[in-house]
C-alpha cells in the first residue's frame, strides 16, 4: 500500500458514547423531582380539596392512592419501554403528559374528575421517572456517575419534604383565587421549561439489544401490586369491607404466579419484565431490602406529621409545611457530602445515618410529648435537622448501591425495579403508619397517638441500620 493510498484511507471509529452534561443532568433531575413532589404535595391540601369539592374521606384517599397506585404499578413497564424505544423519547413524552394531566387536575370540576386526572398523572410519572436513572447509568461513568447518583438521591429526598412545604405555601397563598388548584397548576410552566431543556440537553440512549414487552409479566405484576396496595390504602377509609381481605389473600398467589412466569421466560431464553437474574446481584438485592423500611418510615412520618400539626395542633398549611423546613435544608447539604464520605468510609456511612435518624426521630417524639399542642418549627427543629442529616446519609447511597452492578443494557429495568420498590413502600408507609396513627387517635388522643407512631417508626429505623451492616463495604 502506498503512502498516498494510506493517507486517503478512512478508518471508521466507533460512535462516541452518549454523554450527559451538566444542563442535561439538571433537566433529568427536574423530571425526577416532579413525580415525587406531587406524591406529597397534596397532603396539606386535602382538607381544602375536601371542603371545596364536597369530597368524602374515602374519595380524598383516592386522590392520593390513585396517583400512587398507577405510578407504582407501571414503573417497571416504563423502564422497559425506555430501553426499547429510547429513554429521551419516553422522558419527553412522559413529561408532556405529566404537564397535561397536571392541568387536568388543576381544572377538575368534581372530586371524581380529580381522581381520574390523578390516576392519569401517575401513568405519566411512570413513563418519565425510570428514564432518569437509566439515562444517568447509560450516559455517565466513574466519578461523574457517582456524583450524578448522589445528586439524584438528594433530589429524591428533598422533593419528598419540599412537596409538603410547597403544598402548604401554595394553598395558603391562594394565587389568583386558585386555592388548592395551584398545587397542580404550578407544574405546567415547570414542565414547559423542562421540555425545552430536555430537547436540547438530554442525549438519546437505549438498550443495544432491545427487549420486547413481556405482556403476561406486566399483567401479573400490575395485579400483584394492586392486590397488595389497593386494600391497604383504601381499607381503613372504606371500613375494611370483604373485598379488601380477599384482595390481600390473593396477593401471595399473584406474586407467586408472577415469579413463576418470569422464571420460566428466563429459562426459555425469552425476556421477562423483571429478569430473575437481576436478583443474583447481591448489591441490588440487599439495597432493595433496605429501601422498604426506610421508605415506609419516611412517607408514614410525612403523612402523620401533616395530620397531627393541622388537625391536632391547629397549625395552618404553611406552618405545618414549614415545620419540616429544617429537615429539607439539612438533608440537601448533608447529601452533597455523601459521595466524599462513602469514598473514605464506605457504606458504613449508611449505618451512621440510621443512627442519626434514630436520634432525630426520638427528639421529635420527645418534643411532641413535652410541648403539645404548642408544636411547630421551633420545637421540632433539633429533631428534624438531625433526622434530615441521617436520612441524607442513607437514601442517596442506597440508590447507588442498588444500581452499582446493573448492566447498562438493563439500566431501564433496574431503575424501574428500584423505583417500584420505593414507590410501593411509600404507599405502604401511608397505609400502615397512617392507619396506625388514625386508629389510635380516638382512644389515646392526638399527642399520644403521634408519640406512639414515632416510636414505631424508630423500630423501622433500627431495622434499616441493622440491614445496612449487610451491604457491600465499597460501591463499584
Amino acid at each position: 500500500m502506498t503512502e498516498s493510498t494510506m493517507s486517503t484511507t478512512t478508518v471508521r471509529s466507533p460512535a462516541a458514547p452518549p454523554v450527559l452534561g451538566g444542563l442535561g443532568l439538571l433537566t433529568v433531575l427536574l423530571g425526577a423531582a416532579l413525580p415525587l413532589i406531587d406524591f406529597f404535595i397534596v397532603n396539606v391540601a386535602l382538607p381544602t380539596i375536601g371542603h371545596d369539592l364536597a369530597a368524602s374521606e374515602s374519595v380524598l384517599e383516592l386522590v392520593v392512592s390513585g396517583y400512587g397506585l398507577a405510578y407504582a404499578v407501571l414503573l417497571v413497564l416504563g423502564g422497559r419501554l425506555g430501553d426499547l424505544f429510547g429513554r429521551r423519547r419516553l422522558f419527553l413524552g412522559g413529561m408532556a403528559a405529566f404537564g397535561l394531566t397536571s392541568l387536568a387536575c388543576g381544572l377538575a370540576p368534581t372530586a371524581w374528575t380529580l381522581v381520574a386526572a390523578r390516576v392519569a398523572q401517575g401513568v405519566a410519572s411512570a413513563a418519565m421517572l425510570p428514564q432518569v436513572l437509566a439515562t444517568i447509568q447509560a450516559a455517565t461513568s466513574g466519578p461523574r456517575r457517582a456524583k450524578a447518583m448522589g445528586l439524584y438521591g438528594a433530589t429524591a429526598g428533598l422533593s419528598m419534604v419540599a412537596g409538603q412545604i410547597l403544598g402548604g405555601v401554595l394553598v395558603a397563598a391562594d394565587l389568583a383565587g386558585t386555592s388548592w388548584r395551584a398545587v397542580f397548576l404550578v407544574n405546567v410552566p415547570v414542565v414547559l421549561v423542562g421540555l425545552v431543556l430536555a430537547a436540547r440537553a438530554v442525549p438519546e440512549t437505549r438498550s443495544q439489544h432491545p427487549e420486547p414487552v413481556d405482556a403476561p409479566g406486566t399483567v401479573l405484576l400490575a395485579a400483584s401490586l394492586l392486590a397488595l396496595l389497593a386494600p391497604l390504602t383504601e381499607g381503613r377509609a372504606a371500613g375494611w369491607p370483604l373485598w379488601t381481605w380477599l384482595s390481600l389473600a390473593a396477593f401471595p398467589l399473584l406474586a407467586g404466579a408472577f415469579y413463576a412466569v418470569e422464571r420460566r421466560a428466563d429459562r426459555q431464553g425469552r425476556t421477562p419484565l423483571v429478569p430473575p437474574s437481576l436478583f443474583a446481584l447481591m448489591s441490588l438485592r440487599r439495597g432493595l431490602v433496605m429501601i422498604v423500611p426506610f421508605s415506609i418510615g419516611f412517607s408514614g412520618f410525612m403523612f402523620v406529621i401533616a395530620v397531627a400539626l393541622q388537625q391536632g395542633a391547629g397549625r395552618g398549611p404553611v406552618a405545618a409545611g414549614l415545620a419540616l423546613a429544617p429537615m429539607a435544608v439539612v438533608f440537601f447539604f448533608t447529601s452533597l457530602a455523601g459521595p466524599r464520605l462513602v469514598t473514605r468510609y464506605g457504606t458504613r456511612v449508611v449505618t451512621a445515618g440510621a443512627g442519626l435518624q434514630a436520634v432525630g426521630v426520638a427528639l421529635m417524639a420527645l418534643a411532641a410529648w413535652r410541648s403539645w399542642p404548642d408544636l411547630g418549627i421551633v420545637e421540632l427543629l433539633p429533631g428534624a435537622a438531625i433526622a434530615g442529616a441521617g436520612q441524607a446519609l442513607q437514601l442517596p447511597i442506597i440508590f447507588r448501591v442498588v444500581l452499582s452492578e446493573v448492566p447498562t443494557a438493563r439500566a431501564g429495568v433496574g431503575s424501574g425495579v428500584m423505583i417500584t420498590t420505593q414507590q410501593s413502600a411509600l404507599a405502604l408507609g401511608v397505609a400502615t403508619l397512617g392507619t396506625l396513627f388514625l386508629s389510635l387517635v380516638p382512644g389515646l388522643g392526638m399527642r399520644d397517638a403521634l408519640v406512639t407512631t414515632l416510636v414505631v417508626q424508630l423500630a423501622g429505623v433500627a431495622l434499616t441500620g441493622l440491614l445496612s451492616l449487610r451491604l457491600p463495604r465499597t460501591i463499584g
